[in-house]
């Protein structure tokens, strides 16, 4: 490593290490001074952080207001912690819709001068809104349906179906670099495949549907899925995973004797050596196939302070959003529509897939869309699924019982997917 390269790391760690300690400490008083803002972030990896921390570095700059930025991997609950004690930050990231639905009581909403709404994509526009208003605002995107290879290693695989994957990988003995280990969240690695092959196998209707909690876990489209998802990596693979962190499960790609050939996922969940080397790719969808979706939306918990607003609305621009893509290290995209170039070729070839032009139907994750009980009990089933295996049916009526029992609406206002399919 450099000298310089080993500057930057040691520099980012320090910020890391830096924001994280303010955990330990009590919260600011939000809206207290007009001169500063608390911003709570679920970004606890090097690279991450550092993309988001590049932004804060801008606007401090720019604007002279100090940004406190809190980091936890239990975001979830801290910030529910902090807004029942009546201490919420001024900000926090939001990891999906259903995030947005469940603190809508506690969320400020945002005007048309501090976000400009109409510059955003559609689903993700609108699913920050609820009754007209918008509570939140996209600030980092990612499309999940993406195959990874290594080109060159391993042909082009001519094709995203599943049958055509699995007919792909067993031919040619390629295993998958899969983990579903992630500390409170384990199981979602295999929630968001299983998803996306509901969504490709039966189409955006169904997937809606079922991510409203209007189809039943039981319907054969959703059994199917799971069987099917288990048939394309293996059992006895599939039992590994259930311990593999995710992120590192990926890192083989890059080992001189891989361990495994492909991946599934977002950009974002590669290990960062497979990410920052061009050899790998991803296989190009089929034209016009639905691809699954996720976002991080930043919404404002506090009334009283103006910098909270200046702060989301340096965020929301392209300004700001040109500078998260381009940080070293960086997986981010960006919402806006138009506006924003990608210096990788990878990137822009991704962030093509996210615009109306491509003609790809693009459906936020299902798991995403349910309450946070049934999301739970979906990564649960799966890290089940892949460790004991058994009858996918009968998983599928625990599922559906789990589900009732709640008895919560799963979706939020606004259309699960943009375009038609």
């Amino acid at each position: 490593m450099t000298t310089s390269r080993r500057r930057t790391a040691v520099s980012r760690l320090v910020q890391l290490l830096a924001a994280m300690a303010l955990l330990a400490g009590p919260t600011a008083c939000a809206g207290s001074d007009d001169r500063h803002v608390t911003v709570m972030v679920p970004w606890t990896g090097q690279d991450e952080f550092g993309a988001f921390h590049s932004v804060v570095e801008d606007f401090q700059h720019d604007t002279g207001i100090t940004v406190d930025v809190q980091v936890t991997r239990a975001l979830t609950q801290q910030l529910d912690a902090a807004v029942k004690a009546d201490a919420p930050p001024d900000l926090a990231v939001l990891p999906s819709p259903a995030a947005i639905a469940r603190s809508v009581d506690d969320l400020e909403p945002l005007d048309e001068g501090t976000v400009d709404t109409g510059a955003y994509l559609e689903p993700f526009r609108g699913l920050a809104q609820i009754d007209g208003a918008t509570y939140a605002v996209p600030v980092k995107i990612d499309v999940k349906s993406l195959v990874w290879y290594d080109t060159e290693t391993t042909d082009t695989p001519r094709t995203r179906s599943t049958d055509a994957l699995h007919a792909f990988a067993r031919k040619g003995g390629l295993g998958w670099c899969l983990g579903l280990a992630s500390g409170p969240t384990s199981g979602w690695p295999g929630a968001d495949w299983i998803a996306d092959i509901v969504l490709a196998d039966a189409g955006t209707r169904v997937y809606a549907r079922w991510a409203a909690g209007r189809l039943p876990w039981t319907s054969s489209a959703i059994v199917r899925a799971w069987t099917r998802w288990r048939d394309l990596v293996g059992a006895a693979d599939l039992k590994k995973a259930s311990e593999a962190g995710f992120t590192e499960a990926t890192q083989a790609m890059a080992a001189a004797k891989p361990g495994c050939r492909l991946a599934h996922g977002a950009r974002s969940a590669l290990a960062a050596d497979v990410r920052k080397e061009p050899r790998f790719d991803f296989v190009a969808p089929a034209a016009h196939a639905p691809l699954e979706v996720s976002g991080d939306f930043i919404g404002m918990f506090t009334d009283d302070n103006p910098a909270a607003r200046t702060f989301v609305h340096y965020l929301s621009g392209a300004h700001a959003q040109q500078t998260w893509v381009d940080a070293a290290g960086s997986a981010a995209f960006s919402a806006r529509a138009d506006g924003i170039v990608y210096r990788n070729a990878v990137q822009r070839r991704i962030a093509a897939l996210l615009r109306p032009a491509s003609g790809h139907p693009l459906c936020f994750g299902a798991a995403d869309m349910m309450s946070p009980d049934t999301a739970a009990a979906f990564y649960r089933a799966v890290l089940d699924y892949a460790d004991e295996g058994g009858d996918a049916g009968k998983l599928m009526e625990r599922l559906q019982k789990v589900q009732t029992s709640f008895g919560e609406d799963q979706v939020p206002q606004g259309d699960i997917c943009s375009g038609s399919g």
